[in-house]
């Protein structure tokens, strides 16, 4: 027996910082996001390329993973040949993350650092793996996941769509079972909440629209440092139609805009009232830690071991700060320019910075190729004429693999 989609939804927002939205999604029969990268004027139009090369499907046929490796490929052509040809557009890219349910499989395309997850008995596993330098080296042992949590380079990608003539695509599928939900999401939300607060709003809220709403509304409670796009779908066992088939396809319009999904879902909303009491308001997705239980001890003893910590936290943080300020290291800015920056490489509790940008660059981290990115943010200690000497070579375009490596 197939599965079939019967519940999606899907949101976008701009976050509490940005002032544009480069954020693209699709929403049925194929699932996706893109997030793009290049500026509002760039990663807007590369991210809705690829949207809509994902929209118009591939009908050459093959399995899933085929075809969504062929369609991403398409979107990555398009991207890298626009920008070749308009140089306001140079540099421009976007990653994806698109899924198709086929029989009993979802199957998932994908490249960069957006997500894929599935909620399935209140647990959510990610289906992905980041291309991103932070997610690589936590893979290679070289950083601490809870180190990659706080790096302030976890947002640079290794592998995007645009930037290069020709892309890696990661494709797999997935047995998926009556009742999983699916989750794509771009960076905008698992760079603010996590993993365990996104599976309880899944299981706190009643329908997929209600759970984008509340995961939309919680990543902006937490910072909204970046655009926020989640799309959210729900399978169930396909039900046998008079020859073994489902009567009406997923996607097919019965009456002006009302599709089969819709008018499926319609019908079991009502079945379910029928038979059950009204479902509990949904919970807001406000971020909550579990009260501490208070230990009895005397006011002045309490007082003396918070005046204690406090002190030694104070010298800590002031060492590793005057620490910092004989380093430097290469990195990006928020614009996505290779920049110099004084300190070492992590944010400290209360938002305190051990680093400030010494130089930016005019070189855009998406012009220089993802081997050489790499290696180039590595975030190697260096001295200031090392680090100037490296973004010089790079701004006349002579800098070599070796060079980079140093």
């Amino acid at each position: 027996m197939a599965l079939r989609v019967v519940e999606h939804a899907g949101l976008s927002d701009v976050g509490m910082q940005r002032e544009a939205n480069e954020d693209n999604f699709v929403c049925g029969p194929l699932f996706a996001v893109a997030d793009g990268m290049g500026g509002a004027q760039a990663g807007e139009v590369a991210s809705q390329m690829a949207v809509d090369v994902l929209a118009a499907g591939d009908g050459e046929g093959g399995t899933p993973e085929e075809r969504l490796t062929r369609m991403i490929r398409e979107a990555n052509r398009k991207i890298y040949e626009l920008a070749a040809r308009d140089q306001s557009r140079a540099g421009m890219g976007t990653t994806t993350t698109a899924a198709i349910v086929e029989g009993r499989n979802v199957s998932v395309g994908h490249v960069g650092d957006s997500r894929a997850y599935r909620a399935r008995d209140g647990e959510l596993e990610q289906l992905t793996h980041d291309h991103s330098l932070v997610a690589e080296l936590v893979r290679s042992g070289q950083l601490t996941a809870a180190a990659a949590e706080n790096h302030p380079q976890r947002s640079i990608i290794t592998r995007a769509l645009g930037p290069e003539a020709e892309v890696e695509v990661d494709a797999h599928s997935h047995s998926a079972r009556d009742g999983d939900v699916y989750l794509l999401c771009s960076d905008g939300l698992t760079g603010m909440i996590s993993e365990p607060e996104i599976a309880g709003i899944l299981r706190a809220t009643g329908s997929l629209q209600e759970a984008a709403d509340a995961l939309v509304r919680a990543a902006n409670q937490s910072g909204g440092k970046d655009n926020i796009t989640v799309v959210l779908f729900r399978v169930e066992d396909e039900p046998d139609g008079p020859s073994g088939e489902s009567p009406l396809s997923s996607g097919e319009t019965i009456h002006q805009g009302l599709t089969a999904d819709d008018l499926r879902t319609a019908v079991q909303e009502q079945e379910r009232s029928a038979v059950a009491s009204p479902p509990p308001p949904p919970r807001a997705a406000v971020r909550r830690r579990a009260p501490a239980t208070p230990k009895r001890r005397s006011g002045w003893r309490r007082a003396a071991g918070v005046m204690a910590a406090l002190a030694v936290a104070t010298v800590i943080c002031g060492g590793l700060y005057l620490g910092a300020r004989q380093v430097y290291f290469v990195g990006t800015d928020e614009a996505g320019l290779i920049t110099l920056y004084r300190g070492l490489p992590y944010e400290m509790p209360l938002g305190l910075e051990l680093y400030t940008a010494d130089y930016t660059s005019s070189v855009p981290a998406g012009a220089v190729g993802v081997g050489r990115l790499d290696r180039l943010l590595d975030h190697e200690w260096r001295t200031r004429g090392d680090g100037e000497d490296l973004i010089r070579q790079l701004e006349r375009g002579t800098l070599d693999e070796g060079r980079a490596r140093e």
